[in-house]
């Protein structure tokens, strides 16, 4: 099977499993580490919404892009411009029963090329310290971490990239 990546509607129904499956893995995991149990189906049910509401994801200043395995959805990476030379890359996840077959750094690539068509030179993002693979993972694809571009209430630490071939400016 192959990996195919486009641009999907933020509030599409693809999205919307994607999403589900995303935030019920990253909140089990806080709230396993900060309070030892699993996310409340409410607790979900109420960030599921509040994700939703205002992703930015949507042109002309955003996209999201969705990763499949033959024809089955099993991925996502959104960008968002932040300022005309900087875009934010958010939400990478590759569905577990897919990680280890290059998905996630298909969907990080597929997300750099389409901020560099909007113009951005750099790309931001920010994670959390549970979330270990995910720092490898832009670590191995040329990210370096940095001072906080944002003060996101679940981010910990922040990495950026210089994309589209220009050099980044310091």
């Amino acid at each position: 099977m192959a990996w195919t990546v486009a641009p999907e509607p933020h509030d599409s129904p693809v999205a919307a499993a994607l999403w589900r499956a995303y935030y019920t893995e990253v909140s089990d995991r806080w709230y396993l580490r900060h309070e030892g149990r699993r996310t409340d189906p409410r607790e979900l049910e109420r960030e599921i919404a509040a994700g939703a509401a205002d992703t930015g994801l949507a042109p002309p200043r955003g996209l999201l892009l969705v990763a499949r395995y033959g024809s089955a959805p099993a991925g996502t990476a959104g960008l968002r411009l932040l300022d005309a030379a900087t875009a934010e890359l958010t939400r990478v996840f590759v569905t577990a029963a897919l990680r280890g077959r290059a998905g996630a750094e298909l969907l990080v690539g597929a997300a750099e090329e389409e901020a560099a068509g909007l113009g951005a030179r750099r790309m931001v993002l920010d994670t959390r310290s549970d979330l270990t693979e995910a720092r490898a993972l832009y670590a191995r694809l040329g990210y370096a971490e940095t001072a906080p571009h944002n003060s996101g209430p679940y981010a910990e630490h922040w990495f950026a990239k210089p994309i589209g071939g220009v050099p980044e400016r310091g």
